[in-house]
């Protein structure tokens, strides 16, 4: 797996269990699983906030406004700003991540 220093995570510990993380994600193939790992590891507020943050990349992407985003889901623009700013860098992985979803769907 690859590093990328793109996200402070305050120490290696923390990234090396979000790579972890990641690594099983991807090797399982059961979305009731990953869902109900979801369920366990995250509070209904940080599941909700995980969602929505969701919601805005593909709002974004869809050329929905920034302000539109802000209040369907009550989302401050600051967050809404830095997924579109993310959005706009190259290859950037929301843009990998959407093209799979848009794949999958068909």
């Amino acid at each position: 797996m690859q590093k990328k220093n793109t996200v402070s995570l305050e120490n290696e510990e923390n990234v090396d269990a979000i790579q972890e993380i990641c690594m099983l994600l991807a090797h399982i193939n059961d979305e009731s699983l990953i869902y109900d790992f979801f369920g366990c590891l995250f509070t209904q507020a940080e599941l909700k906030d995980f969602a929505n943050r969701w919601h805005l990349v593909k709002e974004l992407d869809a050329g929905t406004t920034q302000r539109e985003i802000a209040r369907k889901y009550n989302m401050s623009l600051c967050n809404i700003t830095r997924g579109s700013r993310e959005l706009k860098k190259e290859n950037s992985a929301f843009h990998r991540v959407l093209a799979v979803l848009k794949d999958t769907l068909g």
